[in-house]
């Protein structure tokens, strides 16, 4: 038979039906960007802004060594966008830290990946836009590279479908607050240094994610619980950390609130017995 598991037409015509999708989803964020461009009141506005599909970035990223960002691909906000951002910048004069939205297109991608919710972060349920810098600006039109703290903060899948924008209104950042997920980190005997370095590859924070840092070989995962704007301290979802003066402070870790939870609820168990 010519349609055989083996035979090479077989293979063709499972290699289309893997194709064909992608090839159908990549003409959809083509023909959104054109219109953007065509529509956009100014040169400016029209580079400031992409459909992306996105991937994850890997290794193969990591900048060579002496470059800041580098072994800080996964533990940093740094996404790989493509060449019309660095245009941009260019364009609109924007200030450092240049920093990009990163929005779910909903109604367009996926359904979010579900994960069980969080009673110790729960504003990481339903989080909708994050805000991070560039690695590079390297990558293909329509497609964006994020670390996977972030893909995992929107609720995102390889080849899932976001909205990437130039941003240039985020406040300055004046406090953060922190839940470590193991107490282990605070036990690190110069924890806050090592806060204030592993804090330099990140040029904004948003309220809700959980951001990664490496020390000594062991990667530690914190969560966003307060963040604060200058110069009034007001409450904010996003907020600039590069070049501000930020004071960060560590809550209770998560290990520690669990072990709590489940003394109070033995308690209550026993009580009833």
């Amino acid at each position: 038979s010519l349609l055989t598991s083996s035979s090479p037409l077989s293979f063709l015509l499972t290699k289309w039906s893997q194709a064909n999708p992608l090839a159908l989803l990549e003409q959809a964020v083509e023909d959104h960007n054109a219109e953007h461009v065509a529509t956009s009141p100014s040169l400016a506005d029209s580079l400031s802004y992409r459909r992306c599909i996105v991937l994850p970035l890997d290794d193969r990223f990591d900048p060579p060594v002496g470059v800041f960002s580098h072994n800080h691909v996964q533990t940093g906000d740094k996404m790989s966008l493509s060449r019309n951002f660095w245009e941009a910048i260019a364009k609109s004069k924007a200030e450092v830290p240049w920093l990009f939205e990163v929005t779910r297109a909903e109604g367009v991608t996926s359904p979010r990946v579900q994960v069980p919710l969080d009673e110790f972060h729960p504003t990481s349920k339903n989080l909708s836009r994050v805000v991070g810098g560039a690695l590079d600006f390297r990558c293909p039109e329509n497609y964006a590279f994020l670390p996977h703290w972030m893909m995992k903060a929107l609720g995102l899948r390889p080849r899932d479908v976001v909205d990437v924008r130039l941003v240039t209104t985020t406040p300055p950042g004046s406090a953060v607050k922190l839940r470590p997920h193991s107490n282990s980190f605070l036990n690190i005997h110069n924890h806050q240094a090592v806060l204030e370095t592993e804090l330099k590859h990140y040029s904004a924070l948003t309220l809700g994610t959980t951001i990664p840092f490496d020390y000594r070989g062991e990667r530690f995962f914190f969560d966003v619980v307060d963040l604060r704007s200058a110069p009034r301290g007001e409450r904010v979802g996003t907020a600039k950390v590069q070049d501000c003066d930020i004071a960060a402070e560590f809550v209770r870790a998560k290990d520690e609130m669990e072990k709590m939870k489940k003394e109070r609820d033995r308690k209550r168990r026993s009580a009833k017995s």
